[in-house]
């Protein structure tokens, strides 16, 4: 049994720098035509230039994916800054706030100051997308409920301004999507294959640490019934993370999944378990072409058979290690 997936997309994904980015690109930018790429680096890229320079540095390394790198929101942003970002090729807008997750010290702590409104109507008016980290810094388990007053007056307050929920993780999250016109969600596939069980069921299992944490199993059965259906409002965004194990064997655990390995595998073994893989070209391309209006993508026609595939568990002279946190039964066909 076999599919062929027509310019699959990543619609959030980390790469981070130097020796990291060169291990780890390979593994999206074969398969993936294009991918959403975050900005918070060591140095976040703040700037038009600090964008375009890594947006470059990563189509040298792989001539064949289209990264869409971020623009790292900060209020010393303007509307001439953020007019050459536009006339660059950069419409993405990527808010964290402040201390949410990894390299995010200097993302914004009033998100509803009046600077910062100022800056988001110009990026509407200058029709960007902005790609939000969705996490209060309360309880853990209620972060991204606790943030839905923020999303409210985001989406209310700025009508034409198309919003990402990344991550979503919380399944009273699902009713905003239906709510307001202009908000979406890219949904990872650790969220639909994982629950907390997975993490602190047992032993503590640190590679599955992430931001948002993983949720109950009614959490996790509501977002798989969104990517499953392939709905209009959604599309897969990874957030594979990847992070030396002595980061994620600290007491200072770093939070990431390195899922990018396993993704389209992952993704084939899921849907095909629940009789759905007519809705994963959707999921996984069709929805994102649609909702950030991409064109002039790499064409890319990738066929998976129902073979389990023989994955490494760790590459960087096992420094980075490949969480194998699902049984996979699909894998990319070798040509």
């Amino acid at each position: 049994m076999q599919i062929t997936l027509n310019n699959p997309l990543d619609m959030h994904l980390h790469l981070r720098e130097g020796d990291l980015l060169k291990a780890v690109l390979p593994f999206s930018a074969t398969p993936f035509s294009a991918a959403v790429v975050m900005p918070n680096l060591n140095t976040p890229l703040s700037t038009p230039a600090l964008a375009l320079e890594y947006q470059e540095q990563i189509a040298a390394l792989a001539p064949h994916f289209k990264p869409l790198v971020a623009l790292y929101l900060n209020d010393q942003l303007n509307k001439a800054s953020l007019q050459e970002a536009k006339d660059k090729g950069l419409f993405l807008l990527k808010l964290y706030p402040k201390n949410a997750t990894t390299n995010s010290a200097q993302g914004v702590r009033d998100i509803l100051s009046p600077r910062m409104l100022e800056i988001l109507e110009i990026a509407e008016n200058l029709g960007f997308i902005l790609c939000v980290h969705a996490e209060s810094a309360g309880f853990v388990l209620e972060r991204e409920f606790e943030f839905h007053p923020t999303i409210h007056t985001l989406a209310k307050t700025f009508k034409n301004l198309k919003i990402i929920l990344e991550h979503m993780s919380d399944k009273r999250s699902i009713a905003l999507l239906e709510q307001y016109p202009n908000l979406y969600a890219t949904l990872t596939l650790h969220h639909l294959a994982l629950n907390l069980d997975a993490l602190a069921g047992g032993t503590l299992a640190p590679h599955l640490f992430c931001k948002p944490l993983l949720k109950t199993p009614k959490d996790q059965q509501a977002l798989l019934e969104l990517a499953l259906k392939a709905h209009a409002k959604v599309s897969f965004g990874s957030d594979s993370a990847p992070h030396l194990v002595g980061s994620k064997h600290a007491c200072s655990c770093a939070a990431g999944v390195f899922s990018a390995p396993l993704l389209l595998s992952g993704l084939c073994t899921l849907f095909d378990k629940h009789n759905a893989l007519e809705h994963l070209q959707n999921f996984v391309s069709t929805n994102a072409m649609r909702i950030y209006g991409l064109k002039d993508l790499p064409q890319k026609s990738i066929t998976l058979e129902r073979k389990p595939p023989n994955l490494p568990n760790s590459i960087l002279n096992g420094q980075l290690i490949i969480p194998h946190f699902m049984p996979l039964e699909w894998r990319i066909k070798s040509h």
